[in-house]
């Protein structure tokens, strides 16, 4: 910092040359695409859709709007825009606009100029200061965004009401070659929409009658769901057609997508990092968010946010963790069992239609959880059920152990010992898990003996009872003549 100029003088002397942050933006990216530089570091699943458009709108010098559901990275991409600004820009010291020294748009920079010439002292603004973002709600007034008229300040300075001197800007003026941010643009309310279609047109503000000509030089990118942005009366027109690129985004499109961005996001305590955890632990995860964006109980508008996932990989983790403080235990791997643990943060994430609301925020999530075990045990195993909807030979010593009379009771905080124990119990179990070379050491082989038998449940091969702590598997048949219609189609008793 102490080579860089420090009066107006230096700074010409410098040969700087000043830039719109629309050009500032544009000349920086064509060095990262020259350079083969990642644009949007940490942005995944994009790169054949989103990133092009975003790249083809900064090109383009265009401000643009962001439209998807949430959780899909919209103000994550719009923070990552910082990364193409300047490191640094001059700015005339003590001006609350940021005024670039060779152009003053306000009143202030330009009377200190006029008064100090060459000795007018400069300030060096970095780019992490460069933006600014507002969420838009119904109660977000013009003061709020563009300013409004400050008795006080007109007292002190003996100032007339209609005197730029007068005004307290609000965060679009003091974005002045910055990138500003408004997330959830329909919900401002209509005249704030025009104020801000004057500012992209015109470049003036009105504050309480008092026209201003502030020619401000800003990146406004917005967000918004689609759904409200399309409505009737949700965006003023002359608005949306001053916004030059609309770029649509979207969820993972594939699993190994959805787990990069999980695992990309996800905070652990060393503790929990140590805990071992099978791949298709971690697919069971990422497939319950792909299942709630598609279930009739899940409403499909509001979307199912990446956060999803992320707070339930932690939940999962958590309960792992909670299971080997309670039993002193030195290691631990997770159980399908543990998924249990991870309902909290499902049902905190996922907004349901009535008949959901019906069935129970719970019940919903657990009814995800398992039709995620089914899809994904397709992927890895034979169907379990032929066309005449019998059982396959491949699965018969395992129901054969069941419709003996015998019962697995499996607890969620059961010791490993415990744990490994009753699975071996189970005939032709631990067979099978390694046949399908799924497993590379005993953890993930008892995981993955454990996942067949939930699997083997959701075809209602074998009955599974969950209640509270633990989850008991048995005969189907046996369980149906014992509490006859108790038992609900995914074949396991409700608990509630």
């Amino acid at each position: 910092m102490k080579s860089l100029p420090i009066n107006l003088g230096e700074l010409i002397e410098s040969g700087y040359i000043s830039k719109s942050i629309k050009q500032e933006l544009r000349d920086n990216l064509i060095k990262k695409l020259q350079s083969k530089e990642p644009i949007f570091d940490g942005i995944v699943g994009y790169d054949d859709t989103v990133i092009p458009d975003v790249t083809r709108a900064i090109l383009s010098k265009h401000n643009f709007i962001l439209l998807g559901l949430r959780g899909q990275a919209k103000t994550r991409i719009a923070r990552l825009m910082v990364e193409l600004l300047d490191e640094y820009i001059p700015f005339v010291e003590g001006s609350e606009l940021n005024d670039c020294p060779l152009h003053p748009i306000s009143t202030y920079a330009k009377d200190l100029i006029a008064e100090k010439g060459d000795k007018t002292p400069i300030s060096w603004l970095h780019k992490s200061e460069r933006f600014a973002e507002k969420l838009a709600t119904p109660d977000v007034s013009i003061a709020d965004l563009i300013g409004d008229i400050d008795p006080i300040k007109a007292v002190n300075l003996k100032v007339n009401y209609n005197d730029e001197k007068a005004i307290h800007y609000g965060i679009i003026p003091r974005s002045h070659r910055s990138i500003f941010v408004i997330n959830e643009l329909p919900d401002l309310q209509a005249r704030i929409q025009v104020a801000l279609f004057n500012i992209l047109q015109e470049g003036d503000i009105q504050i309480r009658g008092f026209k201003l000509r502030l020619p401000l030089d800003v990146m406004f990118v917005f967000t918004a769901n689609p759904e409200d942005y399309t409505n009737r009366g949700s965006i003023v027109t002359p608005l949306k057609d001053r916004i030059e690129s609309q770029i649509l985004t979207h969820y993972p499109k594939n699993i190994s997508d959805s787990i990069e961005i999980t695992q990309q996001e996800v905070r652990l305590s060393e503790t929990q990092k140590q805990i071992g955890i099978h791949n298709i632990a971690k697919e069971l995860v990422e497939q319950i968010a792909f299942e709630a964006r598609n279930n009739e109980y899940v409403d499909a508008k509001s979307g199912v946010s990446a956060r999803l996932t992320i707070s339930a990989y932690e939940n999962l983790m958590s309960t792992a963790e909670l299971r080997m403080l309670q039993n002193a235990e030195k290691s631990t791997f997770i159980r399908v069992s543990d998924f249990q643990g991870a309902i909290p943060s499902i049902t905190g994430k996922v907004e349901l239609v009535y008949e959901g609301e019906q069935e129970g925020n719970a019940n919903v999530a657990r009814m995800l959880i398992n039709n995620a075990i089914r899809s994904t045990f397709k992927k890895y195993f034979d169907e379990p059920i032929n066309k005449k909807k019998k059982a396959t030979q491949k699965y018969q010593s395992i129901l054969d152990w069941f419709s003996k009379g015998n019962n697995l009771e499996l607890y969620i905080s059961s010791k490993n010992k415990e744990y490994t124990r009753g699975l071996d119990k189970v005939t032709g179990l631990r067979d099978l898990a390694r046949e399908s070379k799924l497993a590379s050491n005993e953890d993930e082989l008892f995981f993955i003996m454990e996942f067949i038998l939930h699997a083997l449940a959701e075809y209602s091969l074998i009955n599974r009872n969950i209640i509270e702590n633990s989850i008991n598997f048995g005969d189907l048949l046996t369980e149906m003549f014992n509490f006859g219609d108790d038992i609900d189609e995914g074949g396991y008793y409700e608990d509630e």
